[in-house]
């Protein structure tokens, strides 16, 4: 017993591996699982589908049989108002016999037919749905690995960003910046110490004074030409 037991575990085991392996493989590859699932709906369908047939063609025999019952009860309902009309009562009771055999054979042949009728719409309904969710699980196949293969390219554009590095970049821009602003730094200190040296200041001065002195003959040559003219009017 033990023995079967043991047996038994390991079976459920496997299973179970096997079970975990095959869920596995279905979410790395979704349309494996789409199209199992769509495989396995259409072998149904045409279980049902030959399951259908044989139902509608057993509600074809029946009417058949319902057919040929009322055609023959006709024919019994004749010949037995021809042997009540020609006195044949002999013959008229084998009629009514047959006449009630057919009534009660057609009475349940009728039953039969309404449950045949039944049963093949109900079987024609089934199919037709089944086929409509075939069509919908097709559909929704597409849906999802569309969708599957966008999430998929997303991500992979995703992780392309992660794995870039700008560090470089950034270090290469702050160098740039750094000696930018070392060379305004090293002109701007040679326009100040130009500023302060003693030559410059002495040039500047001298300049200065030219300026003065320029003025002052300036204003001398006004005078003196202004004077000239006095002089010219007194004579």
């Amino acid at each position: 017993m033990s023995t079967i037991n043991l047996i038994d575990r390991l079976a459920n085991l496997w299973s179970g591996f096997v079970s975990l392996w095959i869920t596995d493989v279905e979410k790395k590859h979704p349309e494996i699982a789409y199209q199992n699932a769509i495989d396995s709906m259409i072998d149904k369908y045409g279980k049902l589908k030959s399951a259908t047939a044989s139902i509608m063609r057993r509600r074809e025999e029946i009417n058949a049989r319902l057919s040929k019952d009322q055609t023959e009860l006709s024919a019994v309902n004749a010949d037995l108002n021809a042997a009540l009309a020609t006195g044949q009562d002999e013959l008229g009771v084998v009629l009514i016999q047959k006449k009630n055999a057919l009534e009660a054979g057609i009475k349940l042949l009728e039953q039969d037919m309404e449950q045949a009728r039944t049963d093949a719409e109900e079987a024609k309904s089934s199919l037709l749905q089944v086929k409509s969710e075939i069509q919908k699980l097709k559909d929704e196949k597409d849906r999802m690995l569309a969708q599957m293969l966008s999430a998929q390219a997303r991500l992979k554009i995703q992780n392309q960003l992660e794995g870039l590095s700008v560090d470089a970049e950034v270090r290469a821009l702050d160098n740039v910046r750094e000696h930018i602003k070392n060379t305004v730094a090293e002109a701007k200190m040679g326009s100040e110490l130009r500023e302060s040296d003693l030559d410059v200041q002495l040039a500047r001065l001298r300049q200065s004074s030219g300026a003065v002195t320029a003025k002052q003959q300036l204003e001398e040559m006004k005078r003196a030409r202004a004077a000239q003219t006095a002089t010219a009017k007194s004579i």
